[in-house]
């Protein structure tokens, strides 16, 4: 690529980098895209609650938007992976795995998260088919299943008050002493909801499918799905290297028009929002790109 000075890079580009993009490629915007093409849902069998596209498979989701976003002719493609940044006198300056050093007046980071896995075998496997993260997303495809919850405390209780609507056949797996208030526990043996304190040790499946839970002490109980709640990092450095907020639970901090706490920096996705799904990170980016190509009139006009 010839070109290295834009008005924007976006780096990240999945369904919120595409979404900042359209927004800056209908207002004419010289805009990079910079993305490796390995979104964290790859292994998601389909996306769902998302208008128009429920059911869809990630990649039919990225593939529609790529083609739409690349008839605008000021946004471009680079792939590859940036790894480093820094705050130049014009703006920013974004270096990639391939030496390539590129330059724009604004930044986004649609760079999403990391999940960090359990250490249980099988585990990896399964997550994002049979072991998801949300209700929402996946709860309907495995409703009237009999279903464990992997987590604990709050989380584990929230969980359940969600997937009691879904199935009556639930089972919450603490891996270890469980953490529950009275009033919790009273209402968890109200909806016959179970509470097992057991260490995982594996996860059988078939092809991804969960079929049964082999807990640390030998025995087993057959499962069709689970839901678990597991820590994430950052996937990209380069927003906490330029100075950017996090919150206390690991997001970009952003504001209201996916503004970072560093000024003429935004993140939108799942790196700035409890609320991971597809429809949210669209609807942060094209928040994104209208405030961008705002700030960008307003410093010309």
């Amino acid at each position: 690529m010839n070109k290295k000075e834009f008005e924007v890079i976006i780096i990240g580009g999945s369904y919120a980098g595409l979404s900042t993009a359209m927004s800056l490629g209908r207002s004419l915007r010289n805009t990079l895209i910079i993305d490796s093409g390995k979104p964290c849902n790859r292994q998601t069998p389909h996306s769902h609650n998302f208008l128009t596209q429920d059911g869809s498979t990630p990649i039919e989701i990225s593939e529609i938007a790529k083609s739409q976003i690349s008839k605008y002719e000021s946004v471009k493609f680079y792939n590859g992976i940036a790894v480093s940044g820094k705050r130049i006198k014009k703006g920013f300056e974004i270096t990639t795995t391939f030496g390539d050093i590129f330059s724009a007046k604004k930044l986004v980071f649609a760079t999403g998260i990391k999940d960090i896995m359990p250490d249980i075998h099988g585990f990896s496997q399964c997550w994002g088919i049979s072991v998801v993260h949300c209700p929402y997303c996946h709860g309907y495809e495995i409703r009237n299943k009999k279903t464990a919850i992997i987590a604990n405390g709050e989380r584990a209780f929230h969980l359940a008050s969600l997937v009691n609507n879904l199935t009556k056949e639930i089972t919450i797996i603490t891996s270890g002493t469980k953490d529950f208030e009275e009033n919790q526990l009273e209402k968890l043996k109200q909806y016959n909801i179970k509470i097992v304190e057991k260490q995982i040790s594996e996860i059988e499946h078939q092809n991804g499918q969960l079929e049964k839970i082999v807990f640390k002490n030998g025995s087993t109980e057959n499962f069709e799905c689970a839901y678990a709640s597991i820590p994430f990092e950052q996937n990209s450095n380069i927003p906490k290297e330029l100075g950017c907020e996090l919150t206390e639970n690991g997001h970009i901090k952003v504001n209201f028009m996916q503004k970072t706490t560093v000024e003429d920096v935004f993140a939108c996705g799942d790196n700035s929002s409890m609320m991971r799904s597809v429809a949210i990170a669209v609807s942060s980016g094209n928040i994104s790109g209208a405030v961008i190509n705002n700030e960008l009139t307003q410093e010309n006009f």
